[in-house]
């Protein structure tokens, strides 16, 4: 059976060399695995000994390969998600060269290597990973992550069996949803992905994962896929045809629940919602209800609830263009309890001070020229009443290069509107 995608490869031979360290932090270890542009390997932090995973993208190769944006968005959605089923990603390094994102270490490998050596399991074992899995997709779509890649490679396994989602590079976060309120990017793995995703007519991420789902489950029950085919166009026929068989062996139930979520017009087709509550998922749950008890449903399928602290940390955090751009002196990032206006009109003051001409600019922005080649761009953003995050971003035209901007000048200007500075210090 062959699945596609990534694989596992083995462990290169032990080497006599003195182990390498990591910026200080972390003890690299074996080669595990590597993907389309990153390799992961085990390592050990020196703080406390905790195994992890630690996934290494060459800078170059990111941007060479226009993968710079899915990258942002694994790390701007792995972010967001604390669960179980999740991999979690513990922080983010980079140098000049490579990025480091520093993950939870599964070490029963991906659902992938199990099927390779079992073919197919039995439907308790495959209620067990389906439940775990729906767990893990109610949690993301609650706050607001549509997978878009779900297959077993991305499945993974801890120590005690327990499967944990992974690799969000094909994430979407709401502000992908465009003035429709639906998705309009192709993305996935053509065998796992919902035919709705590939017509480029706008999409319910949700929708698209259950989908997945039902592959998955066809995949655990059958060791085989629905739909197979080398030409894309006779396999999507083959999908609006529901032309697919079913494995001796497999119960009705299991049938009739693979059938509705392999539905595919996405408005008739079974719900992630809908299938958590489906007697057939729900016949083993007090097999593992600590785990499943350890997501409070209650809380998952609320809408995310984020304080100020947590939007700020985020923004510090996430603002990974540093990740691709080494010069960091162009952007700084404060917080303030002061109105917008305060803070629009204290701007203004220093801008004519450090001698920009300025402009209010719509969306509650300020614009301050100076020579016609460097501009100083301010953003005000409501975070929770009465905070307020400003974000001051230098951008450089022609003829201009926006070294020895006066940061420490403005930052003495602006005094008391400031409560705090976030991120690289001015």
């Amino acid at each position: 059976m062959d699945l596609g995608g990534p694989r596992s490869v083995p462990t290169p031979p032990k080497s006599n060399h003195q182990p390498k360290v990591l910026l200080g932090k972390y003890e690299l270890g074996r080669f595990i695995g590597c993907g389309s542009f990153a390799k992961v390997y085990f390592a050990r932090s020196l703080a406390d000994g905790t195994g992890v995973a630690v996934k290494v993208l060459d800078k170059s190769q990111v941007l060479s390969t226009g993968m710079e944006p899915r990258v942002l968005c694994e790390v701007s959605a792995m972010r967001r998600l604390s669960h179980p089923n999740i991999v979690k990603l513990h922080e983010v390094m980079a140098t000049k060269s490579k990025i480091y994102l520093i993950m939870e270490y599964a070490a029963g490998g991906d659902l992938l290597s199990r099927l390779g050596r079992r073919r197919r399991i039995p439907e308790p074992a495959a209620r067990h990973y389906v439940q775990q899995l729906v767990a893990a997709l109610s949690y993301c779509h609650a706050h607001g992550v549509a997978h878009r890649d779900i297959k077993p490679q991305n499945l993974l396994l801890d120590g005690d069996g327990n499967l944990k989602v992974s690799d969000f590079g094909f994430s979407a976060l709401p502000d992908q949803l465009r003035d429709d309120g639906r998705l309009h990017t192709a993305c996935g793995t053509p065998a796992f992905t919902a035919p709705e995703v590939v017509c480029r007519k706008g999409y319910d991420g949700a929708k698209a994962d259950a989908w997945s789902c039902g592959v998955i489950l066809f995949v655990l029950l059958a060791g085989s896929l629905p739909f197979d085919d080398a030409n894309l166009a006779q396999m999507y026929r083959a999908i609006y045809k529901r032309a697919y068989a079913f494995p001796k062996g497999m119960s009705g139930s299991a049938r009739r629940l693979v059938a509705r979520l392999l539905d595919p017009n996405p408005e008739t087709r079974m719900t992630i919602g809908d299938l958590a509550d489906h007697p057939w998922l729900k016949r083993s749950l007090s097999l593992d209800s600590s785990l499943m008890e350890s997501a409070q449903p209650d809380e998952a399928l609320a809408p995310p609830a984020m304080n100020a602290f947590d939007i700020i940390a985020l923004s510090s955090a996430l603002d990974l263009s540093g990740l691709f751009d080494d010069d960091r002196n162009r952007k700084k990032r404060f917080t303030s309890t002061a109105s917008v206006e305060r803070i629009m009109r204290r701007m203004e003051e220093m801008g004519m001070k450090l001698g920009f001409s300025v402009e209010r600019r719509n969306g509650g922005g300020v614009g301050m020229g100076r020579w016609g080649s460097v501009v100083l761009v301010v953003e005000v953003a409501e975070v929770a009443a009465p905070l307020l995050l400003v974000e001051l971003k230098v951008e450089v035209g022609s003829g201009g290069d926006g070294e020895g901007f006066g940061w420490e000048e403005l930052r003495a200007g602006l005094g008391d509107i400031v409560s705090a500075w976030h991120g690289s210090e001015v």
